[in-house]
């Protein structure tokens, strides 16, 4: 029983000792420190992880082979502060002030905004942060994006432009404390807030900037650079052996491969590592990029995922003297044309899929002065600047499937986006045959955006956000599309698509639907007059009676109002009018912001933010196939007198007079 007693007694002992390290990790800030504490962490490290017979690192050997671990570990901070790595990080350290910035002080006090969410890290009873912390929405996309450490790479940037000493103090703090928490590494594939493919990622770009641009500074502690090599190697470990297998998701993990393996030669694996991940790369860009340079996820906002990590890939080998493939630069050049082509007058990209509102103009120049494309400045700049291109304005991406149409090329310029490809490779929504439209300057038909993945926003609003109820198509007996095939396997034929001077069209078809009996196809033809107007075509191919609902949502900023079959804005500049063509009788319905019985009427700029719009909903019943014609009419003033009328129809041929103001008339002739 005494000996029982005295082995319970030790255990206690060695309990009460981790407690109290863990209440007190912010004190270990010395290479004796962390030798102390963290024993097994650093004789891994240097055993397991590091290359020490690499020049340059003969006193860490010498001091490791004596046994002696914490002179080991004060050598192994030497040659990092005296060697020639990365010098494309390595940074003066500023002139010390007491300058201070807003947003980095509310970071100084745990709280971040991650994703338009606003929320306070909270302290654990063991003395940590709790970086498992889903913010108040209780959001797990919150915390993995908070674990990627932008706010400390922000932070960063901070104290090289100000100087303050607090900005590098909290960061040194901040790292401590998470690497400390988060040990030991769990060497498994993961999806917990930490260790996560993205995140792992994420941190070791952010992480490298910190290491090498505070390597000589006062306030990065060597126990907190020590700890930083240790967990680097995991890092990479992770990203070498649990990354995903294709999608947006493996460029940026291979990026970050690529980043530990050149920044860090030392690590024993690193030069495979570099190999592997332009063996991967490499793979990866020949699968997820058309011949168009649209990357298969068809969706904008991962399109520049794609493009911001393959570029920085190609950047972390010319440094490392490694050569790539020429097609790599080539499909990189490819992927900005994209952007440059595709581009919104106002300078924003698509909003498409899985996606934000956000501009691409900064991001289309800085291409176009590294391939020399002054049109693609011009396209950026609304032609103040550049040169003018010599094809388009309106271009057709025939493995996208994806219909720009353009009036011009300036700022007022009418533009639309018609989707006519593929369902996408990842991130995608049910919205086949769907069209946006921009003129003078404004948003008028709109996609709904994206919402949020995860938490309270996501279950109320995600399965509207992908689902064709927050798309501009039509819906068939109340149901909407199923998904369709994830890639194109050829082109789109010319026979579907055509640019001339003068007009733009388009066409495409759809015959999945959710839970629909019976058999039913929709296809929707495009015509553009450029410069005046578009003609929408939805034939219906069904074996029964159907209800057809056809839905246009305005963005948020537009007064929309009804007349007779007409629906129509009443902006003060920049106006649409949608004109059903033809004898079918609709019934109209104007829903914003509505939530029963079902979700409609909403939009979503970006992640986490969201407000009610306008959708227009017209609703016929139809007996056998059918076909309906629709008029959009942009117009600068408020409202304009147009109307349309069928000419002739058959099989084959459609053609349709639009009549004007000031007795203008045009003759549209559509040949399917």
């Amino acid at each position: 029983m005494k000996t029982a007693k005295i082995v319970f007694l030790s255990f206690s002992f060695l309990m009460f000792s981790e407690f109290v390290f863990s209440q007190k990790w912010h004190e270990i800030k010395s290479v004796e420190d962390v030798c102390k504490v963290y024993p097994d962490e650093m004789k891994r490290m240097l055993n397991n992880k590091f290359n020490l017979k690499y020049v340059g690192m003969e006193k860490v050997n010498e001091s490791w082979e004596a046994g002696n671990l914490t002179e080991a570990c004060t050598q192994l901070l030497e040659y990092y502060k005296n060697n020639n790595n990365a010098p494309h990080l390595r940074k003066s350290q500023p002139k010390k002030t007491n300058k201070t910035d807003a947003k980095a002080d509310t970071i100084l006090k745990n709280v971040f905004v991650i994703q338009n969410v606003k929320g306070q890290v909270p302290w654990c009873d063991d003395g940590h942060r709790d970086w498992n912390y889903k913010g108040p929405n209780n959001d797990p996309e919150w915390a993995w994006l908070s674990n990627r450490h932008d706010q400390i790479n922000y932070v960063f940037d901070v104290y090289l432009k100000t100087g303050n000493p607090n900005y590098a103090i909290y960061i040194d703090e901040f790292l401590r404390d998470f690497i400390i928490k988060s040990m030991p590494y769990p060497g498994i594939k993961s999806n917990t807030s930490i260790w996560r493919g993205l995140e792992v990622a994420a941190r070791v770009k952010v992480w490298s900037r910190i290491f090498y641009g505070l390597i000589n500074s006062e306030y990065l502690s060597p126990a907190t650079e020590l700890l930083m090599l240790s967990s680097l190697a995991d890092h990479a470990h992770y990203n070498r052996y649990f990354h995903a297998e294709d999608g947006n998701w493996v460029t940026m993990e291979m990026s970050a491969l690529a980043t530990v393996a050149t920044n860090f030669p030392e690590y024993k694996n690193s030069e495979e590592w570099l190999n592997y991940s332009i063996e991967i790369m490499t793979e990866s860009m020949e699968k997820q990029v058309y011949p168009d340079g649209v990357q298969t996820e068809l969706a904008s906002h991962y399109h520049n995922v794609s493009l911001s990590n393959f570029e920085m890939f190609k950047e972390i080998c010319d440094r490392a003297n490694k050569p790539l493939p020429p097609f790599f630069n080539e499909t990189i050049e490819k992927m900005y044309a994209y952007l440059a082509h595709a581009v919104r007058p106002d300078g924003y990209r698509i909003l498409n899929n899985d996606g934000d509102r956000g501009s691409d103009r900064e991001l289309i120049l800085r291409g176009a002065e590294k391939y020399n494309k002054p049109d693609w400045e011009y396209i950026a700049t609304n032609g103040r600047s550049g040169m003018k291109p010599a094809d388009g304005p309106s271009y057709f991406f025939p493995w996208a499937g994806q219909l720009i149409s353009r009036s011009g090329f300036d700022e007022n310029a009418q533009w639309s986006f018609f989707d006519i490809g593929p369902w996408g490779s990842g991130h995608q929504h049910n919205d086949k045959l769907h069209l946006s439209v921009v003129a003078y300057g404004r948003d008028l038909l709109v996609d709904a955006g994206r919402f949020a993945y995860t938490g309270e926003v996501a279950k109320k609003f995600r399965p509207y956000a992908q689902g064709s109820q927050g798309h501009n198509v039509l819906l068939i007996d109340g149901k909407g599309q199923a998904p369709g095939p994830l890639f194109a396997e050829e082109p789109i034929s010319q026979k579907y698509w055509a640019i001339t001077e003068k007009c733009d069209y388009a066409c495409g078809s759809f015959d999945r639907f959710i839970g629909l009996k019976g058999l039913c196809q929709h296809t929707r033809h495009l015509f553009y007059d450029r410069g005046n107007f578009w003609v929408v075509i939805d034939q219906i191919t069904t074996d029964r009676p159907r209800k057809i609902e056809a839905l246009w949502h305005w963005a948020p900023d537009c007064r929309v109002d009804v007349k007779g079959d007409e629906v129509f804005t009443l902006n003060e500049r920049g106006n649409l009018k949608i004109i059903p063509v033809g004898d079918q009788r609709w019934n109209i319905t104007l829903v914003k912001g509505q939530e029963e019985p079902e979700i409609q009427g909403w939009y979503s700029k970006e992640y986490n933010k969201f407000e009610p719009n306008m959708t227009s909903i017209f609703s016929t019943e139809i007996e056998s196939n059918s076909r309906f014609i629709w008029l959009l009419f942009p117009s600068e003033s408020a409202y304009v007198n147009v109307k349309a009328e069928i000419v002739s129809e058959t099989k084959e041929k459609l053609i349709i007079k639009v009549m004007g103001e000031n007795h203008k008339e045009w003759l549209v002739t559509i040949s399917y």
